[in-house]
């Protein structure tokens, strides 16, 4: 009898240690606005989550490993917009199951964001129909069909401030600029897409003014050209990274101390006047669109990255960089190869390498841009532009996506979304489907 009371007692703290230990979903708000449906949910701490859809009938499922609903949380919200209903049960392993019946087809984005003046842990879910999702768009940007796309090249470091140096002497903003440069002018070579260069020479430039530069320019999305180095020489490889939830609530605080001092704008709107309530709220959503976004485009560019160098980390790292700190713009900051390796730094001081980590970057921007393009872009247009029909061409010896383009009075772009191409790779042999477009 005593041991039994035992076992009893045992099993109650293991509960009771399980329960503190679980992330408990303290409220779920919900929204609908512009086509848009975002669900938030309130958490007491950070918590690891997967997400994926079952089709018949359609639903959007939430697991929060080792999750809770708060007891006060009786009922949850009704749906809107996209969502029919809300349920939620907990699993056998302990994961708290949320599911969205959802009225429509939707893509889904998922973001965690940390705590604010306002809100403490947060997981966000943004839906949207399906083909309609969109990259961050500032307010401030005039509605203008049919305009570029623009990408701010950022080439690190410069004048005085030389980066890391290799053991062949290398310097990383030489190495920079020259990457830079090149990935530049292949996107001004590409339709739909136009490069500004932060920097064009070996000058200095302030993290603030690179921010500032691409703001001014309208850019769409912000690259910062690097080359990494450690004290180990054997370090090697490629990285991606974006900013961390803790860099960007340093900029939100530092905004918010700034905005009653001077004019600042966040997506065009000015935050002098508004009650820091309100200027949180908008900080908040601006930041977190712009996170997700530059988490997404530099998925893209670890992908095309991993196929012609190693890459050091498969997925997107973040970090509190200052210069990935704009609060309403993708930004994202690649370290091209490690100059302290010397095997890489020799790779960095060659033309042609450098101009295959150029095409890699265009590849993984281009991939994301002709997912999510800005409404207003002539990219937006050629997607949303429906061929007429299609001529299928056999690649001869001497065929390349761009001669295809210029015989068949369409554009690359156009061959490679027609044929599912994430590059301008082609073989002899291979057979393409080329759209024909009225009027063509």
């Amino acid at each position: 009898m005593r041991i039994n009371r035992l076992y009893i007692i045992i099993a109650l703290l293991l509960v009771t240690a399980q329960v503190k230990a679980a992330t408990t979903v303290e409220n779920v708000r919900i929204w609908a606005e512009n086509g848009k449906t975002r669900v938030v949910l309130d958490l007491s701490k950070p918590s690891t989550h997967n997400i994926f859809t079952l089709r018949g009938p359609d639903r959007l499922v939430i697991d929060l490993k080792e999750g809770r609903l708060a007891p006060a949380l009786d009922n949850l919200p009704n749906g809107v917009g996209s969502v029919k209903t809300i349920r939620s049960g907990v699993l056998a392993n302990g994961q708290l199951r949320v599911v969205l019946d959802l009225t429509e087809d939707v893509r889904s984005r998922s973001f965690t964001a940390g705590p604010n003046p306002q809100y403490g842990d947060r997981l966000v879910i943004d839906l949207e129909r399906t083909g309609s999702l969109q990259t961050v768009k500032r307010a401030s940007e005039a509605y203008n069909p049919g305009r570029d796309i623009i990408v701010a090249v950022d080439a690190g470091h410069g004048g005085h401030d030389p980066g890391a140096i290799g053991q062949a002497r290398t310097r990383e903003k030489d190495v920079a600029l020259s990457v830079s440069r090149e990935l530049a002018a292949r996107i001004n070579a590409e339709h739909g897409m136009r490069a500004i260069m932060v920097r064009t020479g070996d000058y200095y430039v302030d993290h603030r003014r690179r921010m500032e530069i691409a703001h001014q320019s309208g850019a769409d999305l912000f690259v910062s050209i690097h080359a990494d180095a450690v004290r180990d020489r054997r370090a090697n490889g490629a990285t991606v990274y974006a900013l961390s939830l803790k860099g960007a609530s340093d900029e939100e605080a530092r905004l918010l101390a700034e905005r009653e001092n001077k004019s600042v704008h966040i997506g065009g709107v000015s935050l002098d006047g508004k009650d820091e309530v309100l200027a949180s709220v908008l900080l908040d959503l601006s930041q977190n669109a712009a996170l997700s976004a530059s988490l997404d485009v530099g998925a893209k560019v670890i992908g095309e990255l991993n196929r012609i160098v190693k890459v050091r980390r498969k997925t997107v790292q973040q970090a509190g960089l200052l210069v990935l700190k704009s609060p309403d713009m993708p930004s994202i900051l690649v370290e091209t190869a490690y100059i302290s390796n010397p095997s890489e730094e020799k790779l960095l001081r060659n033309k042609a390498h450098q101009s295959k980590l150029a095409k890699a970057i265009l590849a993984g921007v281009r991939n994301y841009f002709y997912a999510n393009p800005p409404p207003d872009t002539q990219i937006a247009m050629d997607v949303r532009r429906a061929p007429a029909g299609h001529v299928r061409h056999k690649i001869a010896r001497g065929d390349t996506v761009s001669e295809l383009a210029e015989r068949y009075d369409v554009s690359p772009a156009a061959i490679r979304s027609a044929n599912k191409l994430s590059n301008d790779n082609i073989r002899i042999g291979q057979v393409l489907s080329i759209p024909v477009f009225a009027g063509s």
